[in-house]
C-alpha cells in the first residue's frame, strides 16, 4: 500500500510563513505528479499547486507569487513553501500524488488526509 503523510500545518499570522511537507511511502515505483488541494469551510476542494516528475509546475491564481512547490525524489516528497500568508488561505491542505507502484503498471490517484493550515491574527 502507499501512503501520503502531510506535516507543517499550523496557525499563523497574516504575512506569515509555513512550509507543509507531503512524504510517500510504500511500494513506489514512480510518482508521475504531486500536488497540494485546498478545502475551506463551505467551499470546493481547489487546485493549489502541482508539480510534475519532469519539473513543471503550475500554480492557482490566487497563490502565484507567495507560494512555491518542489519536489524532492530521493525522498519521495513534496513540498509547498507559503509565504505572505492572507486569511483567505485557511483550508485543509491535501497532498495529492498519483503513483504507480512497483510490480504495476497502471498509475494510480492517492490523498493524503489532511493538514490544517489557519491564518489569523
Amino acid at each position: 500500500q502507499v501512503q501520503l503523510v502531510e506535516s507543517g500545518g499550523g496557525l499563523v499570522q497574516p504575512g506569515g510563513s509555513l512550509r507543509l511537507s507531503c512524504a510517500a511511502s510504500g511500494s513506489i515505483f514512480s510518482i508521475y505528479r504531486m500536488g497540494w488541494y485546498r478545502q475551506a469551510p463551505g467551499k470546493q476542494r481547489e487546485l493549489v499547486a502541482a508539480i510534475t516528475s519532469g519539473g513543471s509546475t503550475n500554480y492557482a491564481d490566487s497563490v502565484k507569487g507567495r507560494f512555491t512547490i518542489s519536489r524532492d525524489n530521493a525522498k519521495n516528497t513534496v513540498y509547498l513553501q507559503m509565504n505572505r500568508l492572507k486569511p483567505e488561505d485557511t483550508a485543509v491542505y491535501y497532498c495529492n500524488a498519483v503513483i504507480q507502484e512497483r510490480y504495476d503498471l497502471n498509475g494510480m490517484d492517492y490523498w493524503g488526509k489532511g493538514t490544517l493550515v489557519t491564518v489569523s491574527s
